[in-house]
């Protein structure tokens, strides 16, 4: 039947003439950038004190960020069809595994910082257990483990000896009908990880902004410079994340489908998606490299750590224990004008 589950992947022979190409040297690009923000803003977060939930999530997307960074070398070989196929089936098993199981516990990761901001901004006076910092701890906790342990049948599954086609290795051909089963149920797991933090971050998001503007109504404040700084920091986590993952959902379905089933038969069509496939993972891989954007604009502490670092200034005294978002510097500030007027 067309409908059953079957190892397509190999009787299409897959174009790469292009791919094997160009990927290869964006993936360069992008690991060098990648590995210098990164490691700068591991060196810089891990001497900040983890003393609210914002940092606690913020110091977990840069752990993430760097495992991905770290799996990207082995990616640009695989892709380059440098090294022998023993390398590629590495990559299959184990690092291709790693690269997106990563990418997915940014994403919840995201998501939690954006619920974490909402409380603070939106309920700054509330109590949630939510804001207490050892359950940010487990939360962070909990994703990871989570995670990683749906990921582990992807490469319990993959098997099977692995099969050249066209001269390349298909990590498909590795999984058995179990593992094809699982590889397709786990990528519907995720379309529900994005599409759902996705929709969180956007009722986050427009209640924060909708608070940032009533504080700044009631305030009768005339610094336009000031509200649109604070509406550039309001929505830089939300943008990021539209921006680097959304196309790569979109395309990830369908691409799949040809991986598992029949449902494109056509071997021109199985390329035109892989190939689209290929080129919104690269645009998702990019969130490695702006996540650093995210920690400057949104943590005071990161921002004035990164300041002294590169003025090769001490830090003063004074500073040493802010962890606030700069937006709820920003509105408190706008508070305290408006309880003088």
């Amino acid at each position: 039947m067309n409908t059953t589950l079957s190892n397509t992947s190999i009787k299409c022979i897959r174009d790469t003439s292009v791919t094997s190409v160009v990927f290869p040297c964006l993936y360069s690009i992008l690991f060098i950038v990648a590995l210098v923000l990164n490691s700068l803003a591991a060196w810089i977060f891990f001497n900040i004190p983890s003393t609210s939930t914002f940092v606690v999530f913020l110091k977990n997307v840069v752990v993430a960020d760097l495992l991905m960074t770290l799996t990207i070398p082995l990616r640009i070989l695989s892709d380059a069809g440098v090294g022998s196929w023993q390398l590629r089936a590495f990559h299959c098993r184990y690092s291709a595994v790693l690269f997106y199981i990563t990418m997915y516990i940014s994403i919840l990761l995201l998501g939690l910082i954006s619920l974490d901001r909402y409380l603070k901004i939106v309920r700054p006076f509330g109590k949630c257990a939510l804001q207490q910092v050892r359950v940010g701890q487990m939360l962070s906790a909990g994703v990871w483990v989570v995670m990683l342990s749906l990921a582990l049948p992807n490469v319990i599954l993959s098997d099977k000896p692995p099969r050249v086609s066209g001269g390349r290795l298909k990590c498909t051909s590795m999984k058995g009908e179990a593992g094809l089963l699982w590889h397709e149920g786990f990528n519907y797991f995720c379309q529900v990880i994005f599409w759902g933090t996705l929709a969180l971050m956007m009722f986050c998001y427009t209640f924060i902004s909708k608070k940032v503007y009533e504080s700044y109504k009631a305030s009768k404040s005339r610094s336009q410079a000031a509200s649109r700084r604070t509406k550039a920091k309001v929505f830089v986590v939300v943008g990021v994340f539209f921006i680097c993952f959304a196309p790569f959902h979109f395309a990830r379905v369908p691409y799949t489908l040809t991986q598992t089933r029949n449902a494109v038969s056509h071997c021109q069509a199985q390329n035109a998606l892989y190939i689209a496939k290929e080129t919104t993972l690269w645009l998702s891989a990019t969130n490695v490299c702006l996540d650093p954007l995210i920690y400057v604009f949104l943590c005071k502490m990161f921002r004035r750590r990164l300041t002294a670092a590169l003025s090769q200034k001490p830090l003063q005294k004074g500073t040493m224990d802010s962890t606030v978002t700069s937006t709820q510097l920003e509105m408190s500030q706008i508070a305290h004008n408006s309880r003088l007027s």
